[in-house]
């Protein structure tokens, strides 16, 4: 066994564990159930000007205001109505060593999987000019493929200024 294949194996064991899936259009997704603190259903969004089109706004979440992001929009992917199935998963976010809660829009939660590490594979390259940073691997379920997302990574970068001023950026002590 090289090395290579060996540091592989390796960094899958660390990614098994329980995952919540969800869809968007016809691609199926997860994220550590560890991120998530609730799952609601949709609803209103507070428009909030001068944001990135993927970022819908604000809600109000008992007292708590918690940015709200289109998952759909924020992959590139086309917009679609709101329908029954349609939730926001309040994730945990940490960045700098603050944690927050921000929502993400998904089309449909489906359930919580527990993905052993040898059902685990990295992320495909697609080249440089592509970016795959934030999917943790790509869990095999039966015949299916689960994009796993490091959720800190899909929304970090450029976004996490507009993310922590809408939330009021809450750290750890502020949630004690």
């Amino acid at each position: 066994m090289s090395a290579v294949q060996h540091r592989e194996q390796t960094t899958e064991i660390g990614k098994e564990g329980k995952y919540l899936t969800f869809a968007l259009a016809n691609e199926e997704y997860g994220l550590e159930i560890l991120k998530v603190r609730e799952i609601i259903g949709y609803i209103d969004v507070t428009a909030v000007p001068q944001t990135p089109s993927h970022v819908k706004g604000v809600i109000n979440l008992r007292g708590q205001v918690i940015p709200v992001v289109d998952l759909r929009a924020k992959f590139g992917m086309a917009t679609t109505e709101v329908t029954e199935e349609t939730c926001i998963i309040v994730v945990e976010i940490t960045q700098s060593g603050r944690k927050f809660n921000t929502g993400i829009v998904v089309d449909r939660v489906q359930e919580v999987l527990d993905i052993a590490g040898q059902n685990i594979e990295d992320a495909p390259q697609f080249g440089e000019s592509v970016r795959t940073d934030f999917i943790l691997g790509m869990g095999k379920v039966g015949d299916r493929v689960k994009i796993l997302l490091d959720i800190d990574k899909v929304l970090g970068g450029s976004d996490m200024g507009v993310m922590s001023n809408l939330a009021g950026v809450q750290t750890a002590d502020a949630e004690e």
